[in-house]
């Protein structure tokens, strides 16, 4: 892989999006110009135009936010208008080629401009877009204008943790505008393999291959698809097909599969990936060529029962907010990234539910190399809205696409603790935004299970998941003892099921519990339930993890969390990432004393 500005100055240097792999790409992250325009002039006086030679009054280090100290500036005051302005050169060697510009993700609203003329406008602080930038470029140097549009106290935006208020306080953190994931450009041709979506099946011995050509004129003849498989170096698998259309279906069978069985499942024990890769041939050329991977894994629900690869499989997730004290979203590398994947696994944990935040692919790259079960969350708005389910509908749908490859990844939960849907208990709209977006996800992946409301007031759903602070063991054994005990008790004061819904045996988790507070720094802050010293830590954590294990009805629990955030100092680790007693000691609570 060719990064043309691969310099270690660069912050985030590494390729941004692992599970779709070209060679040659250009890092734009490093230094930019930066402006607030708390006024919102910059539109009216074309600050994105090549007549606006004045530089902007900053200058701010992408892709970290202004509210953080790695941008340079981290000033967490509202400033809701930002913009940014770089100059680069692209590569001779691109001569000829389409130039596609890609953000990893800006909060919120991003306006992008090429050489003064428009080239994107996209909508989600999460999810990433891209634009042909092509038709744009003049001779020389270019300059790239970002104009990022935040809605700081709008409460039926969707924003995850982010505070509408301006100091952090309770369950809710400093808030994040403009450019937070990476910046970068690539080459392609004319025609060329725009996405892949891959999935195993275990049971056939097959990974299915949607694939998606940008380019293909109808009937076309000359243009086809060359898939290779791989397993650590050996070829399993090669298929050459003709491209007819700008989708097409393939099935390749993996002869090995059926020999090896069970030795290259991909488990959270056993992280056993494929490496696929995609070459389109025409005109008597390559096209493109893309490097990926996959893992061959089935989650299902058999008679009631939590199945990874066709057995049952108790998952012991962490909550993981993704928070980091200098980067707030942004973490500062990808070895922070990787380092979370390690110390929750060190913990005896297989598995992260991801909390109020479509995380960096980067992270699931990790969890996928590693062996780290993702729960995919979606950052909610607050309040409901019509507008809030236009946008949230639109970026739920972005993150599924984006995501879906990741064999790391076993449930989507588009809704928790009714963020956004308040008054699901009693109001028939939102309660059927619940199901749309139930349904909607089934209908864009039928093979993960799909939360309908993570904690409580569930309608269909195919897990039934429960959060509950509770702290006293023997409280929570009474609860979950039976089946009845537990869809009877109301955390929280709220019930399991709302709108005429009733248990229908579903698998139960409990996927919130614990928030013990340790100070363990000098960090003020709070949590659910608080310890004197590392002693009583522990013995509260197994008072909570112990019941979990007892009870005949729970199939998987997610202990609150995997690190302080802010104020919040119930982490099993600081906000630093230091852990609050030995590790080892909390794998024996988490995993029951159990060697796996």
């Amino acid at each position: 892989m060719t990064n043309i500005q691969n310099n270690k100055s660069i912050p985030r240097e590494e390729y941004p999006r692992p599970q779709f792999v070209r060679a040659d790409w250009l890092n734009l992250n490093g230094e930019w110009e930066f402006a607030f325009d708390d006024d919102r002039i910059g539109e009216q006086e074309k600050w994105y135009g090549n007549d606006y030679p004045a530089p902007y009054p900053q200058s701010i280090t992408v892709p970290f936010v202004f509210q953080s100290k790695l941008s340079g500036i981290g000033n967490p005051e509202f400033h809701d208008v930002v913009w940014y302005r770089k100059s680069f050169d692209l590569p001779e060697a691109w001569n000829g080629k389409r130039i596609v510009l890609h953000f990893g993700a800006v909060d919120y609203l991003a306006k992008v401009w090429i050489n003064g003329q428009l080239a994107a406008v996209h909508e989600g602080g999460h999810t990433p877009f891209q634009a042909d930038i092509t038709d744009l470029l003049v001779p020389g140097s270019q300059t790239i204008t970002v104009r990022a549009e935040d809605f700081s106290r709008d409460i039926t935006l969707p924003r995850g943790k982010q505070y509408w208020l301006e100091n952090s306080a309770s369950i809710f953190y400093t808030r994040t505008t403009g450019i937070w994931q990476t910046v970068w450009l690539e080459p392609v041709d004319q025609t060329y393999l725009k996405r892949v979506a891959m999935t195993p099946d275990i049971d056939r011995n097959e990974i299915q291959l949607h694939t998606f050509v940008e380019g293909v004129q109808g009937g076309a003849t000359d243009l086809e698809l060359e898939v290779t498989v791989s397993f650590q170096g050996e070829r399993i698998a090669c298929d050459r097909y003709k491209v007819l259309r700008p989708e097409e279906h393939r099935s390749v069978h993996l002869h090995d599969f059926a020999e090896h069985g069970l030795g290259r499942l991909w488990s959270p024990e056993h992280p056993n990936l494929y490496d696929i890769s995609f070459k389109l041939v025409g005109d008597g050329r390559v096209l493109d060529e893309v490097d990926s991977y996959f893992g061959m894994r089935k989650v299902s629900i058999e008679n009631g029962r939590l199945c990874l690869n066709n057995r049952p499989y108790y998952q012991r997730l962490v909550l993981d907010q993704g928070y980091f004290e200098d980067g707030i979203l942004t973490a500062p590398s990808d070895q922070d990234l990787k380092r979370d994947v390690e110390l929750a696994k060190e913990m005896g944990f297989n598995g992260v539910r991801k909390h109020q935040k479509m995380e960096d692919p980067r992270f699931l790259y990790w969890c996928d190399r590693i062996g780290m079960l993702v729960w995919g969350e979606a950052a909610n708005a607050y309040a409901y809205s019509e507008n809030y389910v236009r946008q949230f509908t639109s970026e739920w749908q972005e993150v599924i696409q984006r995501d879906y490859n990741h064999p790391c990844i076993v449930t989507w939960v588009p809704l928790n603790e009714s963020w956004g849907v308040p008054n699901v208990q009693i109001d028939a709209k939102q309660q059927q935004h619940g199901l749309a977006m139930y349904h909607l996800t089934k209908s864009l992946d039928q093979t993960r299970p799909v939360v309908y409301n993570d904690g409580w007031e569930h309608m269909t759903t195919d897990l039934v998941t429960i959060h509950d602070y509770e702290s006293r063991r023997e409280v929570l054994e009474a609860r979950y003892e039976t089946v009845e005990s537990t869809i009877e008790a109301m955390p929280a004061n709220r019930r399991i099921f709302v709108g005429g819904a009733a248990y229908a045996g579903q698998p139960i988790l409990v996927t919130e519990f614990g928030g013990i507070a340790f100070k363990a720094s000098e960090w003020e802050g709070w949590g659910y339930s608080g310890a004197d010293n590392e002693e009583d830590y522990l013995q509260r954590l197994k008072d909570v993890v112990d019941p979990m294990y007892a009870s005949p009805v729970v199939q998987g629990f997610c202990y609150t969390q995997l690190t302080d955030v802010e104020q919040e100092i119930n982490g099993l680790l600081t906000y630093n990432r230091q852990p609050k007693a030995p590790l080892e000691q909390i794998r024996q609570i988490i995993t029951g004393r159990k060697a796996n």
